[in-house]
């Protein structure tokens, strides 16, 4: 009998995942729990397996496409073996000839592939199948696609890319920040040259030791002792609106540039974790964002979020809040700039920093008293080592 297997429960409150890879082909026999499809839930990417054997039936939806919870993936005969060949008919002078079966008019396509047909702008009718029975095919689709050509608007040739994976996840998120809070940017650039100084003298002893240490673990603990005296922007909004809650925990969360868009694991506990710890594990966490294999709940928990867009020459900016936070910090590209050092002009590192806060949560005044004290930490790096755990 066949078995529907439909999206399970996959936690974490998720209620919908796209289809990023199918795993297997109709026709296929797969085993007990053997991954059948890839999926891609709020950033993460896992692997579904099915709960029986059998061979699959039919693929019910196609790439790219969004499944809720409970809805049917594809369905498998319980019965993998082939079924027997039906025997030619016979009557009392022999053999008869068999009936040749005929296609109906219909146009034959699994759901898959009338799925791929609509989200390509494609008409099956017309289209030869080269399928059993002619039936429509994945690459009868594809081909049709190449021979209609580009398509065009009123001006000229156009393409149109769909809001598919985590681009899909990334423009969700952002926009309900947008809904949800009340943001407001301050800036502020800090001399850094002294920190500039510090890590250059350190870098090559933890080189050796397999760390690779940038300025963003400094940047980290000097934000963790800020919330330490700024506990308001360690927070979030209840769900309601009615109430601020403060965390007592420092989770920071990280912005992770990767071919697909940004993901933003979270470093836990900063507060119990050195300047060297950090830099090991943003380097762990940071690579297993880009290959995709990092976890779902390593993605949660943030208190704070920070991000780091001087990595590609920017300089201020007004960052998004990673919702539910209610801060993000924002880090340009350090320069030599020239500065007044004891009333005279010097060329120091200088780095620009833009914080966007919920003016629902707090005000410009404990904002930039909270920006002003990142900024000393990070001006006189000595004062992390004397307040670190």
């Amino acid at each position: 009998m066949p078995f529907e297997f439909k999206l399970p429960d996959l936690g974490e409150g998720i209620a919908e995942a796209e289809i990023r890879k199918w795993l297997v082909r109709e026709g296929d026999v797969v085993a007990e729990h053997q991954p059948v499809v890839e999926v891609e839930t709020d950033k993460a990417v896992v692997e579904v397996p099915t709960p029986k054997m059998g061979r699959v039936l039919a693929l019910a939806r196609a790439e790219g496409e969004v499944v809720r919870v409970g809805e049917t993936l594809l369905t498998i005969s319980e019965e993998a073996e082939e079924q027997p060949a039906r025997p030619r008919s016979v009557s009392v002078v022999g053999e008869l000839p068999e009936a040749e079966e005929t296609v109906p008019p219909q146009v034959l396509a699994t759901p898959a592939v009338r799925a791929l047909a609509r989200e390509k702008g494609v008409g099956l009718e017309g289209i030869r199948g080269t399928g059993p029975r002619g039936s429509i095919t994945r690459e009868d689709v594809l081909a049709a696609l190449d021979r209609k050509g580009a398509a065009v608007d009123e001006f000229g040739a156009v393409e149109r890319v769909p809001f598919r994976g985590l681009r899909r996840t990334i423009a969700r998120n952002l926009l309900k920040s947008h809904q949800m809070t009340v943001c407001v940017t301050g800036m502020e650039e800090v001399d850094v040259t002294e920190l500039w100084t510090l890590r250059v003298k350190e870098r090559a002893e933890l080189d050796r030791q397999g760390i690779h240490l940038t300025y963003f673990p400094f940047i980290i603990k000097a934000v963790q002792h800020a919330l330490r005296e700024h506990p308001i922007m360690n927070a979030s909004v209840d769900g309601e609106g009615e109430a601020i809650v403060l965390k007592k925990y420092c989770n920071i969360g990280f912005a992770v540039d990767t071919p697909e868009g940004l993901i933003v694991p979270v470093l836990r506990d900063v507060d119990k974790k050195s300047i060297v710890e950090l830099a090991a594990e943003l380097l762990s966490l940071s690579e297993r964002a880009r290959e995709r294999t990092i976890t779902l709940s390593e993605m949660k928990g943030s208190s704070f979020t920070i991000t780091n867009f001087g990595q590609f020459g920017g300089g201020f900016a007004t960052p998004i809040i990673n919702y539910p936070d209610v801060a993000i910090l924002g880090c340009g590209r350090i320069a030599d700039r020239p500065w007044v050092v004891n009333g005279e002009i010097a060329i120091r590192k200088i780095l620009p920093l833009s914080l966007t806060f919920d003016h629902r949560v707090t005000d410009g005044g404990e904002a930039t008293r909270f920006l002003t004290r990142v900024a000393r930490y990070l001006e006189d790096p000595a004062l992390l080592f004397i307040k670190s755990v």
